[in-house]
């Protein structure tokens, strides 16, 4: 493992002077926060009101079961709406093993296309400079262990060293931590949009179901004015 160049005393907070990504997180979560009240109030329409009023016109099992699923199609809708945008707003755990998941790879790919700009000197991929801190644990753990005094040597050398390359690549593993935590809540905003669209279909197509259910079922009466017919009384004569 190669030792980055010596830094300048700058060099060492590369990150600063710029805005922290974590400062997104609250504009994330309020349009979390809008999607999970839509989502309420289009189940608390669904609950109360309309169907509510339409209930009386369902006449036979058939048609009390065609309606009932289709609430609960609309229902379904409107909870997987709230569920997928709540994920949002649940507190999460960002790790070095996070960074390196299948499920950040997008991030990896874009920081690593250029990674002069993101890494400085310190590396040239994720996994690189996550590998500082590693090593620099795995020396002093072996350190730890070992009995002989020459070895010894050896490995506080080395393990001085390592940490050296730690310490120089610990902003950039910092800013890494945050913008991975970021960037996953925005992959969980962005599915539940594609959530929220799906629940709106279930929606739809359980309100069709429910009213169809309703507005068939049931003789339907058509008002008829009959006109009414009076008896003309007898003229009486004169004897």
């Amino acid at each position: 493992m190669t030792t980055p160049a010596n830094a300048s005393p700058e060099a060492g907070k590369p990150f600063e002077s710029l805005p922290s990504p974590l400062d997104a997180i609250d504009d994330l979560r309020a349009a979390a926060k809008w999607t999970v009240a839509a989502a309420g109030a289009v189940g608390a329409a669904l609950i109360s009101g309309g169907p509510l009023v339409a209930v009386g016109n369902v006449h036979g099992t058939a048609h009390a079961l065609l309606a009932g699923a289709g609430l609960v199609v609309s229902l379904l809708g409107v909870g997987l709406a709230i569920w997928s945008a709540s994920k949002v707003l649940a507190p999460r755990l960002t790790t070095p093993a996070t960074l390196r998941s299948r499920r950040l790879r997008g991030l990896r790919e874009e920081l690593e296309a250029e990674p002069e700009q993101f890494f400085g000197v310190a590396a040239t991929t994720v996994r690189g400079l996550l590998l500082y801190q590693a090593v620099a644990v795995d020396l002093a753990r072996k350190l730890a262990a070992e009995k002989d005094v020459p070895k010894r040597l050896t490995l506080d050398r080395h393990l001085r060293r390592a940490q050296q390359n730690a310490a120089r690549a610990e902003p950039y593993v910092h800013w890494l931590l945050e913008l991975g935590h970021v960037w996953d809540i925005q992959l969980d905003l962005r599915r539940s949009r594609w959530f929220t669209l799906g629940g709106g279909v279930l929606v739809v197509a359980g309100a069709v179901l429910f009213f169809l259910a309703t507005a068939s079922s049931g003789p339907t009466y058509v008002p008829v004015l009959t006109p009414a017919v009076t008896a003309t009384p007898a003229t009486a004569h004169a004897p």
